[in-house]
């Protein structure tokens, strides 16, 4: 950890700079050392029995009660999102210029761990498990659903349109990468900086409370800490469970179209029973070799199949969107980043916008603090724009492979084909415009393989992560415990399923990601003040450097 000794010169105006708590070189006491640990498991007790019991409660209820609970969940999303849809579409939009401004800002200067640290993974890995963990099966999900939605019912976010028109298409592919681009990453890089920061450089547990230290002090490690950190494993178990059952109706779905296995909750259920099985396999094995070796095949296979799409596709097409919606998506972002929908009437963010940001803000503790372990060594700036601009990329061309191809075919001779199975089952849609290019069985089984292969990276990821929040830090929980939580994640995905479908996934996100953007919001404060007096404490040790060499030298 990098603090100036309390005898060098300057230490008094850097220390009146922290207007709450800068750490000394030995943190007291860490929320590990009141770990029990027994018989394969080694657990913060207050965070991991009460998060891990209110999770279980929440299966209980929602299995006994199923028809009550997808009411529950109807009524929930609507009175959130009515109310407070505009909260979460400012504070996504203000978390992305935070991030940003900090980048470009002498603060982007620091280093991760330090002034000598060293990058621990090569690019490549890195970007992959960025992406691998941030968007996940998602991808796969909506990459043609929801430009072919948009071209069939457009939104007046830009304007009025005319439905299933050109107009409309380039608006759908806009649209689109507003909702998987600079704001998701913004959050994720955000939170996962916070972290890095935090653990790497002042010596703090890698948990969601550690951030806080500048402004709660020793606290983190009482009631406010814990409080925190079982906001942030609710958030990640439900963000999970969300993206996890849309996997599962994919994989579903893409089976069903190979070798005709009946689409239907009970085989859902079946289907995450058996991924789950794989994913805590990858579990044991750890970061290194498990979510690694997952997440670069991931990208292998991806990379794969977006070529193959690409080649035999209309090419030209793709690639000339792919270029026009990067434009327009540049200069339509100030006005979609700040619209509410307040002026025209309509209830169509609800479902869309707002579901995105309550979605990504509810994977951020897990992504997050994913980033985080793996990026150790690169400074602040590196961090904030590679995590904002290289997987925004990929994403956007993907996105436009996918999504392209299905909106020519909507457009070209082929109307009505991709947009009725987006009617008929949003799963399915993927596999139906897979259906018109050629190799379609191949293609078939690489894009189901990639959905569980994407499944199984979140879910172990995932699990690492929560693991680590209920044990006060610790970078290499127990196995048992892994398993403990790729298990109930597992089980909270199937219990959603069973509860109300697509309606219970969406509302998961939203209601575990509106209390937490409110964390999210005070840790731009407590970040920007850590960074600041790093910064100064950097700055101070260089000018002692070159001081003392000029003194040497005099």
């Amino acid at each position: 950890m990098t603090t100036p000794d309390s005898g060098r010169p300057g230490h008094e105006e850097l220390h009146n700079e922290m207007p709450a708590h800068a750490p000394t070189r030995h943190i007291r006491r860490r929320p590990g050392d009141r770990n029990i640990t027994a018989k394969g498991f080694d657990f913060h007790p207050e965070v991991f029995l009460v998060s891990g019991g209110l999770v279980v409660l929440f299966v209980l209820l929602t299995l006994l009660f199923q028809e009550p609970a997808e009411s529950a969940f109807g009524a929930v999303q609507s009175l959130i999102t009515g109310a407070l849809g505009w909260f979460l579409i400012l504070s996504v939009s203000l978390f992305l210029i935070f991030g940003v401004y900090i980048a470009f800002s002498k603060l982007g200067n620091v280093r991760l761990g330090g002034a000598n640290a060293k990058p621990e993974f090569p690019t490549f890995a890195w970007v992959a498990m960025l992406i691998s963990a941030g968007m996940g099966t998602g991808l796969m999900f909506w990459s043609i659903a929801e430009p072919i939605f948009h071209l069939q019912d457009p939104p007046v976010m830009l304007g009025t349109i005319e439905p299933n028109t050109a107009s409309a298409a380039q608006q759908a592919m806009t649209i689109t990468f507003f909702h998987w681009g600079l704001h998701a990453w913004g959050v994720y890089a955000l939170v996962g900086l916070s972290l890095a920061f935090f653990a790497f450089n002042w010596g703090l547990p890698l948990t969601i409370r550690s951030v806080f230290y500048p402004l709660l002090g020793e606290r983190i490690y009482g009631w406010p800490g814990n409080v925190i950190d079982i906001l942030a494993v609710a958030s990640t178990l439900f963000g999970l469970a969300t993206s996890l059952g849309f996997g599962v109706q994919q994989a579903n779905a893409g089976l069903n179209f190979l070798v005709g296995l009946e689409i239907s909750t009970p085989v859902q259920v079946g289907l995450i029973a058996i991924i789950t099985g794989f994913a805590t396999a990858s579990v044991v094995s750890g970061l290194g070799n498990g979510v690694r070796r997952l997440s670069e095949l991931n990208m292998i296979l991806a990379a794969m199949l977006m070529v193959f799409v690409l080649l035999v596709g209309p090419t030209l097409f793709i690639m000339g969107s792919f270029v026009e919606s990067l434009g327009y998506y540049v200069a339509s972002l100030p006005v979609m980043s700040f619209w509410t929908e307040s002026f025209s009437g309509t209830e169509w963010q609800a479902g869309w916008t707002v579901f995105y940001w309550g979605w990504w803000v509810s994977w951020s503790p897990f992504v997050g603090i994913f980033i985080a372990r793996v990026s150790r060594g690169r400074t602040v700036r590196e961090f904030i724009l590679g995590v904002l601009l290289l997987p925004s990329m990929l994403t956007f061309l993907w996105m436009s492979v996918f999504g392209g191809t299905a909106l020519s075919m909507e457009l070209g001779n082929l109307s009505g084909v991709i947009s009725g199975a987006v009617s008929d089952d949003v799963a399915t849609a993927l596999f139906v415009m897979l259906q018109q290019l050629p190799l379609t069985a191949i293609t078939s089984f690489v894009a189901i393989v990639l959905v569980v292969v994407f499944f199984v990276t979140s879910s172990d990821s995932g699990s690492l992560v929560v693991a680590s929040l209920t044990s006060g830090g610790k970078l290499e929980s127990p196995a048992p415990q892994r398993i403990f939580w790729a298990v109930l994640e597992g089980v909270v995905a199937a219990a959603l399923l069973l509860g109300g479908g697509l309606s219970a996934l969406q509302t998961a996100a939203i209601t575990t990601g509106l209390p937490f953007a409110v964390i999210l919001l005070i840790m731009c404060y407590s970040v920007y003040k850590g960074l600041q007096y790093e910064h100064g404490v950097v700055h101070e040790g260089k000018k002692l450097k070159e001081a003392e060499e000029k003194a040497i030298a005099n």
